[in-house]
């Protein structure tokens, strides 16, 4: 048996589960960065600059993140990746929440949950992508 299919078989359908929801999430939110860039530009807070740049290069790291969960050698560095990226949007979340009025095709109560669904997807980003620690004696 590979390390490979070794690491996947200690992983358990639960675990896996979590990586495959840590891929997606990454993987359609990088492309959305690129599909709705405009849409994407909006949430980001007026003082942070090159808006543009920021919601391409957030992109381009989540797909880099996303895809880097799912390759063995690589998936630890990713999940820290990811959860440092994830942390550096929160302002754009909250910023939202502080502007209600600015996003009318967003539920009141979306951008409410968003934050706690915020730490929800951080310790999901770890506890996924964190490797089985050896047993040593």
């Amino acid at each position: 048996m590979s390390t490979e299919n070794a690491v996947h078989d200690k992983l358990g359908l639960p675990k896996i589960l979590g990586l495959g929801f840590v891929f997606l999430w990454f993987f359609i939110g990088g492309i959305a960065h690129f599909v709705f860039t405009d849409l994407e530009m909006k949430i980001v807070p007026p003082w942070l600059p090159e808006h543009r740049l920021l919601v391409l290069v957030t992109g381009v790291f989540e797909l880099i993140g996303a895809i880097g969960a799912l390759y063995l050698p690589t998936r630890s560095a990713a999940g820290w990746g990811l959860i440092l990226l994830t942390a550096a949007v929160t302002p754009a979340n909250i910023y939202m929440l502080q502007h209600v009025a600015q996003f009318p095709t967003v539920p009141y109560w979306a951008l409410i949950i968003r934050i706690p669904l915020q730490l929800a997807l951080l310790i999901c980003i770890w506890w996924s992508t964190q490797l089985p620690r050896k047993k040593t004696r």
